[in-house]
């Protein structure tokens, strides 16, 4: 059986929660890389803070490097029964190339919307991990682009513009997700 893996990148608020509800709808399997962060974080004693979440995604890629993630990743998208696998959080390109390694088909859906929008969403869904305010959030972005988010976002197979309304939103993921990529 062939199987479709899916990465799915943007920017914090731009949109990727609302993917993860879509594919859940559309019973896909979700391998979400920042767990695999949130994990790190607890083995390593931290609380869940944005500072420690931030810290710990830059040290585990500078310790074991830059792809640790997808590495860890790779077996959880292998053990799905599914034929169609999304994969959350696509950070870098060295993340991009080692799940190429393996799936010689993975795509690229990069969620995109303006800073603006996306810092007005962050603080109204306040989760423990958001900025709470404009230079924690550019503070955020920068640490983002610095692992190499911007390139993947750039090099992206399929690129969805979320500034309008979420219906919208939500059917152009629901037709890109059933129809586009498949």
């Amino acid at each position: 059986m062939k199987k479709i893996v899916i990465g799915i990148t943007g920017m914090p608020g731009s949109g990727k929660d609302t993917v993860r509800e879509i594919v859940a709808e559309l019973g896909f399997p979700l391998v979400v890389m920042g767990d695999e962060v949130r994990a790190e974080v607890k083995r390593r004693n931290l609380d869940l803070t944005p500072e420690n979440l931030g810290k710990v995604m830059l040290q585990v890629r500078a310790e074991e490097g830059p792809e640790v993630l997808a590495k860890r990743c790779v077996p959880k998208v292998k053990a799905s029964v599914s034929s169609v696998v999304v994969v959350d959080g696509v950070r870098s390109m060295h993340e991009v190339s080692e799940f190429r390694k393996e799936f010689p088909d993975f795509k690229i859906v990069a969620i995109h919307a303006s800073p603006e929008t996306r810092f007005k969403r962050l603080l109204k869904r306040n989760r423990s991990d958001d900025p709470k305010d404009w230079e924690a959030f550019i503070e955020r972005d920068q640490r983002e682009l610095g692992v190499g988010i911007g390139e993947v976002i750039a090099s992206a197979d399929y690129m969805i513009i979320n500034e309008g309304t979420m219906e919208q939103f939500r059917k152009e993921l629901r037709q890109l997700l059933t129809r586009g990529i498949r």
